[in-house]
């Protein structure tokens, strides 16, 4: 049955309050613009009629703290038929977006609406206290329909969905009282949000690999060292040694210092190899990283014992085509990063990544 709030003023005789009803849900939407939590307290309002690809327009965009995407469109005057299938559509598009692609919409937003906060970043650390750059944005998405008026045929199809097709959807229902010149505003959703649900609509996030490798190159590692003799490294587990075997001779990798930023790109010129035994050329001859490196300059060199293959330090020989100092490491919010010491990112993210960088450093689209 179609979803009906009242409220009453409590004394001897309790007295219900007379619906006022808003003006049209444009009101509505203005009094969001002022107060997310009127929605949602744990939301960040991040777009407000937002231009689709097919020249469509979000009534608003939000994010949750794990960067979940939320779209939420007002039923207005369509039918529940109408209302839910744009919402649909409306999700077809926001599933493609990447991370660069939101925070754009967020400047839009901010500099058309002033807000108090001009970045995405900025914004979304002093909403939740977390930085951006810690969660995977748009990892998933959910739909909500707001409306001043619910009716049967609205439930219905939105239960059906949550059901059977496993899509994310809600609706918010809204109500205005009046009572001695106050006006009150009321809502209830149609599925309790704290309850467990269907898994959340999920982005399918994967496109072909363009061929570059990703590699971490951990903070607590000399990356001047690895920068001035031409390798990437890994160790302690083998965990983080063992991605190193993805590279081969000629392969092109892109290099990340986790909470620093990229600083470097370079071509592989030989195989995953003991890094205490890998020789290097010098102006004093061959030598290897023991000979050139001291304890305090790397330390994970050192602690490798006899033939233990899972606590060793592992290397991979590059010829750089560009590098930079971490004071210099090229870092935005946007860009693809991982815990793994070498992967093959297969998400828009990586494609966007290796681009910016290339614009960045001016690097070729060919090995050379």
């Amino acid at each position: 049955m179609a979803i009906e709030q009242g409220i009453w003023k409590l004394g001897d005789t309790p007295q219900k309050l007379q619906p006022t009803g808003l003006a049209d849900e444009g009101l509505l939407e203005e009094q969001i613009m002022q107060d997310v939590s009127i929605l949602n307290r744990d939301w960040l309002l991040i777009g407000r009629q937002v231009r689709t690809a097919f020249d469509k327009f979000i009534d608003l965009l939000a994010i949750d703290a794990n960067g979940n995407v939320v779209i939420i469109e007002l039923k207005r005057d369509k039918t529940p038929r109408d209302v839910v299938a744009q919402a649909i559509d409306y999700a077809s598009w926001v599933v493609t977006l990447a991370d660069y692609q939101l925070i754009e919409i967020y400047q839009a937003f901010a500099e058309r609406f002033d807000r108090p906060h001009a970045t995405l970043d900025e914004a979304f650390e002093a909403k939740f206290g977390i930085a951006l750059d810690s969660v995977t944005l748009n990892e998933s998405h959910q739909l909500v329909v707001v409306a001043t008026r619910l009716d049967a045929s609205s439930e219905r199809i939105i239960t059906y969905l949550n059901a059977h097709a496993q899509l994310s959807i809600n609706a918010m229902f809204f109500a205005a009282f009046e009572d001695g010149g106050n006006r009150y505003l009321s809502r209830a959703w149609m599925i309790d949000p704290d309850e467990p649900s269907q898994p959340t609509s999920r982005k399918a996030g994967k496109e072909p690999w363009n061929g570059e490798f990703y590699a971490s190159f951990g903070d607590d590692r000399p990356w001047e060292l690895a920068r001035r003799y031409g390798f990437i490294a890994g160790g302690g587990a083998a965990w983080y040694s063992k991605t190193l075997s993805m590279l081969s001779e000629g392969d092109r990798v892109w290099v990340n210092i986790p909470k620093t930023g990229y600083v470097g790109v370079g071509e592989v010129i030989g195989e995953r190899c003991r890094a205490n035994k890998y020789r290097f050329d010098t102006e004093e001859g061959s030598k290897t990283l023991m000979e050139i490196a001291s304890r305090e300059e790397y330390h994970q060199l050192y602690r490798q014992i006899g033939d233990d293959e899972e606590e060793a330090e592992f290397l991979v020989p590059v010829r750089w085509l560009h590098t930079v100092s971490r004071k210099e490491a090229f870092s935005e919010v946007g860009l693809f990063g991982n815990q793994n010491t070498v992967c093959k990112p297969t998400t828009p993210k990586w494609s966007h990544t290796v681009e910016r960088l290339k614009q960045g450093w001016c690097v070729s689209d060919e090995l050379t």
